[in-house]
């Protein structure tokens, strides 16, 4: 049985961006978090093969109420019930399991799947994907995402891997409905030299960039 409290649709198009934490410890987790809800962002992943995953899923949900929390890397069934256990709000998987999606829309519980090509992105919507993570987007970038809602204009993209500041305009210009980031919004050098009001303020700027489109 699932704990799971809602995923929150409002709370994620105020900033449709999903940060995805992977391989940092709790206590590193909470800051994070903590800068991130100050910046105004919504939406974050916590990858399942970072130690302790379950338990880091759990203590933000209950920590921050205001934060849409999700697993990430989820590959296999057992992920899926663990992710779920823990309360996990929202599923992401770099890749296409047709049980795995299936299971996981079976409990009304968002999933955005991996997909690269067109054939790929088309069946992970028809499986019931609330989104589909292009991934990874990083070689053919913002042209092959505009490329793709040519004949596939329905389908929402949510491309990963290579959006950084100075593109994500670009991907929503596009017609992404969201992006995927990792290190490009997870600045390792404000994590590791602990100026959390940095990485704040780095939140700040990534927020501003999109303000534009969400308003729309």
């Amino acid at each position: 049985m699932s704990n799971t409290k809602p995923f929150s649709w409002e709370l994620y198009n105020q900033a449709p961006i999903i940060g995805i934490v992977r391989n940092m410890p709790l206590s590193i987790v909470l800051k994070i978090a903590q800068a991130y809800v100050d910046a105004g962002l919504t939406t974050i992943e916590i990858t399942m093969n970072t130690k302790d995953a379950s338990k880091i899923i759990s203590k933000l949900i209950h920590q921050f109420p205001n934060l849409n929390v999700g697993a990430g890397t989820v590959c296999t069934n057992e992920d899926l019930d663990k992710a779920i256990e823990a309360g996990s709000q929202f599923i992401v998987t770099p890749i296409i399991n047709e049980t795995l999606i299936k299971r996981t829309v079976s409990q009304n519980i968002p999933i955005f799947p991996g997909a690269f090509t067109p054939t790929e992105i088309h069946k992970a919507w028809s499986l019931g994907a609330s989104a589909v993570k292009v991934f990874p987007a990083t070689q053919l970038g913002v042209q092959y995402i505009k490329d793709v809602l040519g004949p596939l204009n329905t389908i929402k993209l949510l491309p990963t891997g290579g959006v950084t500041i100075d593109n994500i305009k670009s991907f929503f210009e596009a017609g992404a409905v969201g992006v995927g980031m990792g290190s490009s919004l997870l600045n390792k050098n404000y994590i590791n030299n602990a100026d959390f009001k940095g990485l704040k303020n780095h939140f700040d700027k990534i927020k501003i960039e999109i303000n534009n489109f969400i308003k729309n």
